[in-house]
């Protein structure tokens, strides 16, 4: 008789993350442009709370099913896909939450890799890259190539199609009135955005103008790329679990991610945006994401489930044999 390996289950309260807000070393090819990713003690109000609470979904990919945790510390081997099952061959998981922030090129956030593009990549964290909607006019092709992980619709990616949910700022931010507010979004597939905006709602509410923000952040909108208001790859200011969620700034124009040159400079964030909002976003991003359980799930075949008295039950009867 074997007993199978037992795997103690962390729960959401150790698996807290630090949330300081930093870029991982070694990724993402051109890195961040202007602050994004950048190392910061300020934050907003409301922000000492990330990582307080972790939630489960369930997520199918390639074949298997596994359980996806806000606040999860993620790890686990990682495996390769069988053969019969979309993108076989490929590895899919391991990645961890200290693995999980990019920068702002698309491709950044995978372990191991410094080029951008997505292409022919396994899955770290199980969940797909995004892709752009759309055609790239006069450069930037490595962002709207959809041939290999579908359209943005596509109901097989992990965790649903890719949705969007657009924060207001609640600061004023400069002295002319006519500017618009600061204005951030949030795109990733249906099941990661719901868990972000629970997240969200309860570290950065009081950055948030939710007269603004609360039609799209309680029921998050279906990306289309050619809505001019919807997020756009020249927007993004940091991309999080290989590429699979990007926190975009509206007004920002990185001409840099459009450019065929590799070595072109990111277009500096402009000044005079509300950093509290955007410092609360991108450290619940980072820490509350949810990623693919290392640990064993809490259940029947944990010891939780089990109960030590009868784990010991178990094993007496085992070495009586």
């Amino acid at each position: 008789m074997r007993i199978p390996l037992i795997s103690r289950y962390f729960s959401p309260e150790e698996e807290t993350q630090t949330h300081r807000r930093y870029r991982r070393k070694g990724g993402g090819g051109k890195g961040g442009g202007g602050k994004s990713g950048s190392s910061s003690s300020s934050g907003s109000s409301g922000s000492s709370s990330v990582g307080a609470k972790g939630s489960t979904s369930p997520v199918k990919s390639s074949g298997s099913s596994r359980s996806a945790t806000t606040y999860g510390n993620g790890g686990g081997k990682a495996t390769t896909i069988p053969s019969g099952q979309i993108f076989s061959g490929r590895s899919q998981g391991g990645g961890t939450r200290n693995q999980v922030f990019g920068t702002s090129t698309y491709g950044s956030g995978y372990p191991g890799f410094t080029t951008r593009g997505v292409a022919n990549r396994g899955f770290p964290f199980f969940f797909w890259p995004i892709v752009w909607g759309g055609a790239a006019a006069g450069g930037g092709a490595y962002l709207f190539d959809s041939s290999e992980y579908g359209t943005p619709d596509n109901s097989s990616r992990p965790g649903g199609p890719m949705m969007t949910s657009t924060f207001v700022s609640s600061s004023s931010t400069s002295s002319n009135a006519t500017l618009s507010p600061t204005t951030f979004h949030v795109l990733a597939d249906n099941t990661t955005l719901i868990s972000l905006i629970s997240a969200i709602t309860t570290n950065c509410s009081s950055n948030i103008n939710a007269s603004l923000s609360s039609s799209n952040t309680s029921n998050p909108s279906a990306y289309n790329s050619s809505d001019p208001n919807a997020p756009h790859p020249e927007s993004a200011i940091e991309y999080y679990r290989a590429s699979s969620v990007v926190l975009t700034l509206n007004g920002y124009n990185n001409s840099a991610a459009l450019s065929n040159d590799t070595s072109a400079p990111n277009t500096p964030i402009p000044s005079g945006i509300d950093t509290n909002l955007e410092n609360c976003l991108n450290q619940t991003i980072g820490a509350a994401v949810p990623l693919i359980d290392g640990a064993m799930a809490r259940g029947a075949g944990s010891i939780e489930g089990i109960g030590l008295l009868s784990l010991f039950i178990i094993l007496f009867q085992v070495l009586s044999f």
